[in-house]
């Protein structure tokens, strides 16, 4: 035992030795309170644990954990995209964690829970019997002046009894140790998947050191958000659907993740069709009724018919169904009112007025500009503010998002605000100027300090207001950073919240003896079932692709076959990849440039590199319907096509680990996705594109003079070559070789095999309509079976195949149609209820 204690002392020295430099190099700046460094100049106790036991770990474990989280963001996919910009970002994640002891953090949510509650009660006022402006507790034009007060809901109680569902505080260390509030988010607060995610990455790479600190769980509060939701619903199993603006939006990811880990159905307002007094979704098996949704998108978009014409977001009829209490949405349109800061200044008189408190969590100092008296403050000492908008992010007659300093304005720019501030301060609010509190960080294998944001969470419950152990947290990448959003230079840490207790573990997922056996489908909504149509769609081209990018690589190196011999089949494959997209044109004395720019063209549509990003593009809307695998896969395929290779041998090898990856995605789909709806569509979209693609290789190799070459390219192409050697001891002949690629039922790369299969998915499928007849999808792949089991390879000839071709094209156009309507033929009322 001495020993052994011995041992682990001499490995705890170094750790120590590392503490101490790290003490002497933490360059605590003058007067920013840290989360490290307390008020008496020590370190918190907090934080001691933690560089206690991760100093104990050697540089090389601490950079393969680092490592390891940085390669799980990749391979996962978490991005997210900085504001005004259309691509995405791989997620920043900080290496250390914000550690937040047990004490501090009741001081922060009994805060946070107070402030939620005062909002619910502001809105219920102001959208019911408005008697917070009658009495002149609140100016009128500090509501009527904001977008986000809406007209179209005043006098319309909520269903669920609540107008605020979810509230996050930005918040940020004041001068005093005090938390203050930095921004109020009541619209449609995002960050809460992120956090997830940050958790998820953060506690497997420092597994050991995540329980030894006792961090408190982030389940319970998940759970008991899905639970209040369940509960507001005026069913037993409601369903529940997270609305998105779309896979174009700044934080889609965050949607699926949410999405996926709650159980929800991830939807856009396409995917949603008012009937009656209800929302439903527009799926598959027709309408199905929409309970509750949880929004995040902005309330003046939700519905075009009363209130952004403009708007493809939203769901037209929405209000008047929240008028007749046929949907819960949370947070209810026009809460987003509460985020402007004209308001911030009358919170603590509504505060005393409507809950009987003193506002327990101070906010920064503010003086609306619309009251003469605050208009001449800020005008008296305009140096000393920053302006805000009143109303949103944005300073009205300024180009920046953020506040504008006007002490480092030029003097022109500043008179021209005391100017804009003097003819309608309505617009405009003066915060005082702080600096935000800063956390460790690592930095080039020591810790610095930078400033951080806060976002704490809060979720109506039937119980009362319940905080988020943790939030999400924004890091800026200056040391005197004003204010942070994800942009350039930010990155976001997970939040620790620890306790000197054991802290019992805990799930989202029910306990074994209370769950309920089922064994259901599940909803796929017309969208969702679309992209995995067409990501089946994609996939199959990819492959094809490459298909012809080898075969052609494989002919103009081959030493066996004459150049003469081979320069037919090579100018065939070349035209196919011409007509495709794929590359420029063909060319007889360079090959290799064709090979190359069918490959890894960025401009070619039909690139294999650009069929790859359609992957991913498609598979980026269908995150909560992906494995994790799926999507490494995904990414590493668009990361090895994206990566230039100049030489012959670098290029087909490229095409050949590519298609061995799309093997292992089609393993992944075939062995791993449940047999529901869902991968049905996967499932045809390949056998669809499959069917297609190989009636194209057989008008190109197999027509009607074609010699054992072109028949031999076609066997490679749709990989059928051990299966007719084994057949036929003979070379490559036309009639056993279109038997093989287009009749047989029995290859799985025949054509016949592809609408066999289309035949089963359709004939599975719900019906849409109660007629009882035969619907067109169904009707052209019957048709078409009927065509190839019949049909004889003797008398195939270009003509018939090319006619199979149309039917097949048909027959995928008819499918999209028929269970993905867009515009007018998106309404779907019928559904079938059975026929005797």
């Amino acid at each position: 035992m001495t020993g052994q204690g011995s041992s682990q002392e001499s490995r705890a020295r170094p750790g120590q030795r590392r503490i101490a430099q790290w003490m002497r190099d933490y360059a605590r700046l003058p007067g920013i309170p840290d989360e490290y460094i307390g008020e008496d100049g020590a370190p918190r106790a907090a934080w001691s644990r933690f560089f206690d036991a991760f100093a104990a770990l050697s540089p090389v474990d601490i950079e393969r954990r680092f490592a390891s989280a940085d390669r799980h963001l990749r391979e996962a996919g978490v991005t997210y995209r900085a504001p005004g910009e259309t691509a995405d970002r791989l997620w920043p994640l900080s290496h250390l964690p914000l550690i937040i002891d047990e004490a501090d953090w009741q001081q922060l949510t009994t805060g946070i829970a107070q402030r939620a509650q005062l909002f619910e009660m502001v809105l219920r006022d102001l959208y019911g019997e408005g008697r917070l402006v009658a009495d002149g507790a609140v100016p009128a034009a500090a509501i009527a002046g904001s977008t986000e007060y809406l007209r179209a809901v005043c006098g319309v109680k909520p269903p669920g009894n609540r107008y605020l569902h979810f509230y996050a505080a930005d918040v940020g260390r004041g001068p005093d140790g005090r938390w203050w509030v930095l921004n109020d988010r009541t619209q449609a607060p995002s960050g809460a998947g992120y956090a997830l995610e940050n958790r998820l990455v953060l506690s497997r790479a420092f597994s050991s050191l995540y329980k030894s600190m006792n961090v408190e769980r982030v389940a319970p509060f998940f759970e008991a958000f899905r639970d209040s939701l369940r509960a507001s619903a005026d069913r037993d199993e409601p369903r529940i659907g997270l609305l998105t603006p779309g896979a174009f939006s700044e934080t889609y990811f965050e949607h699926a993740t949410l999405a996926r880990y709650l159980g929800f159905l991830l939807v856009e307002g396409d995917d949603l069709a008012v009937s009656g007094d209800r929302v439903h979704i527009r799926t598959v098996a027709g309408l199905k009724r929409l309970d509750v949704l949880l929004r995040r998108v902005d309330s003046n978009f939700l519905d075009p018919l009363e209130l952004d014409a403009s708007s493809h977001l939203g769901v037209p009829g929405l209000i008047d169904v929240l008028r007749k209490n046929g949907v819960v949405v949370a947070n209810m349109p026009g809460s987003g009112v509460l985020e402007a800061r004209a308001l911030l200044g009358f919170l603590p008189s509504l505060c005393r007025r409507l809950l009987g408190e003193t506002l327990i969590m101070p906010h920064i100092a503010t003086w609306w500009c619309g009251q003469k008296s605050a208009r001449e403050e800020v005008l008296s000492r305009l140096e000393d503010f920053a302006i805000e908008g009143a109303y949103g992010r944005a300073v009205p007659g300024f180009s920046s998002h953020g506040p504008v300093l006007s002490g480092e304005l030029p003097s022109a720019e500043r008179d021209r605000l005391r100017q804009a501030i003097t003819d309608r301060g309505i617009d405009y609010v003066g915060q005082e100027l702080v600096r935000l509190s800063t956390t460790p960080v690592w930095e080039q294998g020591r810790i610095t300090p930078r400033p951080f944001v806060l976002r704490v969470f809060a979720a109506a419950t039937p119980q009362g207001w319940t905080i988020l152990p943790g939030g999400f947290c924004r890091i800026a990448d200056e040391p005197d950073a004003r204010a942070v959003s994800m942009g350039d230079g930010a990155r976001s840490a997970d939040v620790w919240v620890v306790s000197d207790k054991a802290v019992s573990a805990s799930t989202l997922l029910p306990g074994a003896d209370t769950v309920r056996i089922r064994r259901i489908a599940g909803v796929v909504p017309s969208r969702a079932a679309d992209n995995l149509f067409w990501l089946g769609r994609y996939l199959e081209r990819a492959e094809a692709t490459l298909r012809l990018i080898r075969a052609l690589g494989t002919s103009t190196r081959d030493p066996v076959k004459g150049a003469s011999t081979a320069l037919h089949s090579v100018e065939r494959i070349q035209r196919i990849l011409v007509t495709w997209g794929a590359t420029s044109q063909a060319t007889r004395t360079n090959p290799a440039r064709v090979i190359a720019e069918a490959l890894q063209s960025e401009e070619k549509f039909g690139s294999a590199l650009s069929l790859v990003r359609s992957v991913q593009r498609t598979a980026s809307s269908l995150r909560e319907r992906l494995s994790p695998d799926a999507w490494q896969i995904i990414t590493e395929m668009v990361e090895r096509l994206a990566l230039q290779v100049d030489d012959d041998d670098s290029i087909v090898s490229a095409a050949e680990l590519t298609l061995q990856e799309l093997a292992s995605l089609a393993g992944l789909a075939q062995e791993n996705m449940n047999r529901a709806a869902g991968w049905r569509f996967l499932d045809m979209g390949r056998r669809a594109e499959r069917a297609i693609n190989t009636v194209r290789f057989a008008r190109q190799f197999a027509y009607d003079e074609a010699g054992e070459e072109d028949l031999d390219v076609l066997l490679t192409l749709v990989d059928c070559q051990i299966t007719y050697r084994s057949r036929y001891l003979v070379g490559p002949a036309l009639a056993p070789v279109r038997d093989l690629a287009v009749l047989d039922p029995y290859n799985p790369r025949s054509v016949a095999f592809q609408v066999a299969a289309l035949n089963d998915h359709i004939s599975a499928l719900p019906s849409l309509k109660e007629h009882g007849l035969i619907e067109r999808p169904q009707r052209l792949a019957v048709a078409l079976q009927a065509t190839l089991t019949t049909a004889e390879a003797a008398t195939l000839d270009v003509k018939s195949l090319f006619a199979l071709e149309q039917d097949l094209l048909n027959l995928a156009d008819a499918i999209g149609l028929h269970y993905f309507p867009h515009g007018p033929n998106a309404s779907r009322p019928e559904k079938l209820t059975g026929l005797a």
